[in-house]
């Protein structure tokens, strides 16, 4: 199975509330995300964009992690070849990225468990996040051998602060929720129990109160960034003008890298990477 990702309004004390949970589930691999996954997470926010009767979304990963990345089993079939890697990165998930942070209903993420990799490009997306107390974040994908690309670095430098980017990139250092509450990537920090109806709870706040005032100031908090240096999105859209005007090297010419290969095969052999 690839994943899926899914939505649902929300049942419960939530039903009829405007209240829509989005589940990432990859069983088995910690709700990593495929490419058939990335595709179905633009879907997803597409078609909430478009309905009226969404008041907020509950994002969340199934079981006991939130998402630990991309599935690594998939790589070797794309990530060596440039043109594929290209189209892997730019159209498969910044697709689902991009709809996300296209999406004027507010967003609340519920993080418990692994957050690393794609799992923090997707919180990043968020407006509010709520994590468990024992939730560990990080990017590192330094111990794989290939960077992150440049639109999705600079959407996590955005969220996370510079600061905690270079580190998890850099360092492959990852932290607590603790850590991130305090460089202010979280909203709050609960104890797992407690988790659930946290989440829950604000998500439900959120939609008692007025949708289209909610949509308008998403609106405007967007356009706002547009005009702030180093906004999450003016970032990605100035990394992405510096490689069409030819002033940043070709990002993906790494794909076929000895480094490259050597970091995914030595990850799916379950061995230390010799780089």
């Amino acid at each position: 199975m690839p994943g899926e990702v899914v939505a649902a309004m929300a049942a419960g004390e939530a039903a009829g509330r405007g209240v829509v949970r989005v589940t990432l589930r990859h069983e088995g691999r910690l709700n990593a995300m495929s490419r058939a996954m990335w595709r179905q997470l633009r879907t997803v926010f597409q078609d909430i964009q478009r309905s009226d009767g969404v008041r907020c979304v509950l994002i969340e990963g199934a079981g006991e992690a939130f998402c630990a990345g991309g599935d690594i089993s998939e790589y070797p079939a794309f990530r060596f070849d440039p043109a594929q890697l290209r189209d892997f990165h730019e159209s498969d998930v910044w697709g689902g990225l991009a709809a996300m942070l296209d999406c004027d209903v507010p967003i609340v993420a519920r993080i418990a468990g692994a957050c690393m990799g794609a799992g923090v490009e997707i919180a990043s997306c968020c407006d509010i996040r709520i994590a468990a107390a024992g939730a560990r974040f990080g990017a590192p994908i330094a111990k794989l051998g290939f960077p992150m690309a440049p639109r999705e670095a600079a959407l996590v430098a955005g969220a996370v602060g510079d600061v905690t980017a270079r580190q998890m990139l850099l360092e492959a250092a990852t932290f607590s929720a603790a850590e991130m509450a305090q460089r202010g990537f979280l909203s709050r920090v609960v104890d797992t129990e407690q988790l659930d109806a946290q989440a829950l709870g604000t998500a439900l706040r959120i939609a008692a109160l007025a949708p289209g005032a909610a949509r308008l100031n998403k609106q405007t908090l967007r356009a706002i960034r547009k005009n702030v240096p180093l906004a999450p999105d003016q970032q990605a859209q100035a990394a992405s003008d510096l490689i069409a005007n030819n002033a940043l090297a070709d990002p993906y010419a790494y794909a076929d890298s000895a480094e490259h290969r050597e970091g995914i095969n030595a990850f799916l052999a379950k061995r230390a990477p010799v780089f």
